[in-house]
This record gives C-alpha cells, sequence and structure tokens, in this order.
C-alpha cells in the first residue's frame, strides 16, 4: 500500500521492533477507537499507540460545494495532458560517441554565387577521382593535395582497400581473373561507402583508380553509382617513357611487367577526346601536379564535366 502522494515508503516493520531510524511514524487523526464507525460510514484511524497495519488510505476529495473531510489533501491544480506524460529524456551519453549523419550520393558541387567566377577549390568540400596507369603518380599526387588543402580531405586509395584480402588475395601479377574482377568491385564498392560517410561529415575525399575507358559500367559508372554524380574525375597521363620508370622502381605485387604497363597505358589513352581534363605531368614533380589539379578543379567546379 503506498502512503499519501509525495512520501517516500518506509521499510518493512517488523514485529517487536520500533520505527526505524529516520522514519516519522504516519500520522493519525483523532477519533473513536480502532474498530469504530465514523461519521459517513467511514472506519476510524488507529488509536495512538497502537500496533500499526498498513498505511491508512487518504480519504476521497470531496466533491464541489461540500466542506472536504478531516484529514483530506487538497488537491493540486490540474497538470496539463503534456505534462502529465511527459516522456523520460535519456541520460547524455558520456562514452564520447559521435553521432554521424546519414551518408548519402555526394551531388555537384556548386560554387557560392559571389566567387562563381574564380571558385577555390583548396577550401571546397569535393569528391575527386584520379584516374590513371600504374606508375602515373597518382598515390603520390592524392596524399600530398590530401595533405595540403585547408579543409580536411581524406585519401582512400582503391589499392590500399584491395590489399585488406590477405588469404585468398588475387595478385594482380597473376593477370585478370573472376577473384580479382570480384575483389575490385568489392574494393571499389568499400571506397565509395567510406567516401559517402566522410563527405557527409563534411571531408573531403580523393580516390585512386586505374579506371579504363573502354569499360565504362564496371569503372567511371560504378564510382558513379557508389559515390555520386557530383564526383570529379581527372585524368593523370604521363608519357609512356616516364611510366615505365616509375613502375620501375616499385616493389611487390604493385610493380608491373614493361609490357603489361604499356598495355594499360594505351588503354588509358582512349580518355583523350572523352572531354575529361586530362593532365600531363611528364614533366612535373608532385607539388606542381597538385597545383594543376587545383586549377583543373576550379573549371570543373565553375563548369561541372559531363559524364
Amino acid at each position: 500500500m503506498q502512503h499519501a502522494v509525495g512520501s517516500p515508503l518506509p521499510p518493512p516493520h517488523r514485529p517487536g521492533q520500533g520505527p526505524q531510524p529516520g522514519w516519522a511514524p504516519a500520522g493519525h487523526h483523532p477519533g473513536p477507537p480502532p474498530g469504530a464507525a465514523g461519521p459517513a460510514g467511514h472506519r476510524a484511524g488507529p488509536h495512538p499507540g497502537a500496533a500499526q497495519g498498513p498505511a491508512p488510505v487518504p480519504p476521497p476529495p470531496a466533491a464541489p460545494g461540500f466542506p472536504a473531510p478531516p484529514g483530506a489533501v487538497p488537491p493540486g491544480p490540474p497538470q496539463p495532458p503534456a505534462a502529465q506524460h511527459a516522456p523520460v529524456q535519456p541520460a547524455p551519453d558520456s562514452t564520447g560517441h559521435v553521432a554521424l549523419p546519414p551518408g548519402g550520393p555526394v551531388g555537384v558541387p556548386m560554387a557560392p554565387p559571389a566567387v562563381a567566377a574564380v571558385p577555390d577549390p583548396t577550401s571546397t568540400t569535393l569528391a575527386v577521382l584520379l584516374i590513371g596507369p600504374a606508375g602515373a603518380g597518382k598515390t603520390s599526387v592524392a596524399k600530398y593535395w590530401a595533405d595540403h588543402r585547408r579543409v580536411p580531405t581524406a585519401h582512400i586509395s582503391l589499392d590500399d582497400v584491395r590489399e585488406w584480402v590477405r588469404s585468398g588475395f588475387a595478385d594482380p601479377q597473376s593477370g585478370w581473373n573472376d577473384s580479382s574482377e570480384a575483389q575490385y568491385r568489392l574494393a571499389r564498392r568499400t571506397c565509395g561507402f567510406a567516401a559517402r560517410n566522410f563527405l557527409a561529415n563534411g571531408i573531403s575525399c580523393i580516390l585512386d583508380d586505374a579506371v579504363f575507358p573502354d569499360r565504362p559500367v564496371v569503372g567511371l559508372g560504378g564510382w558513379k553509382r557508389h559515390v555520386g554524380p557530383g564526383l570529379l574525375p581527372v585524368v593523370l597521363l604521363p608519357g609512356l617513357d616516364v611510366v615505365l620508370e616509375r613502375n620501375a622502381e616499385r616493389t611487390g605485387n604493385r610493380r608491373l611487367t614493361d609490357e603489361e604497363v604499356a598495355r594499360i597505358h594505351g588503354r588509358m589513352a582512349g580518355w583523350y577526346g572523352s572531354g575529361l581534363p586530362i593532365i600531363d605531368n611528364s614533366q612535373l614533380d608532385v607539388p606542381a601536379t597538385a597545383r594543376v589539379l587545383d586549377e583543373v578543379l576550379a573549371r570543373a567546379i565553375a563548369s561541372p564535366p559531363s559524364w
């Protein structure tokens, strides 16, 4: 049985024990001895000093126009329905968890009207896809460009994600087969998800991949599906002699044969005439290539390419 509204429940009473420390005995109404009927048919409260039973039930409130019975608790002001059923607010999270907004396809970047004539790609949230053959310098340029921007920028390397597969890894040196095709598709999808999550939190992304113009569904079309129509593709295509020289400096499974490099470079030449911006960095070092990339992106923001 519960005490009057707002009073805490007392500890259980044991026979032979007095009131517990810190708990005052419940107030009693004066009246006839226990068991005697009082006015209006109500039973009187226990006599002072008698053994206490269950807590008494407070009398009901008086009807309108009648005096309140003795000991009745005056009703408080009516509570609005919203206050009576107000939801309990959860305790603040103290674990340091940061709620991320849902990732979605990145839209086409638009320059603010005040600077539409000269957009600044170094302070705009962008999603860039750097395309080129093995040895074009995609990874070096992407890392440098991401490191030297004024806004947070992530470099997402397809080769790094693809090499997460340790057991059963499809080595590019073994040739193109169903296993390598599946791993490349999975890596592209994973990179696309990561890019969308970064972009949803205001972090720019630059991805690099050897996308072939003669495989639009698997290559450029796949990136567009995974990241969104606002992805800005840029082709990095130095001369064949430069690509062969840079490939010779590679180690591990990223170093390809000269024949494979020449074949890939020849297929990449199909980007000429595609409408995508192409940077020939044969005579440019990494910082200079990054500066040219900013110039190309500024034009792409002002007039996004159709692809």
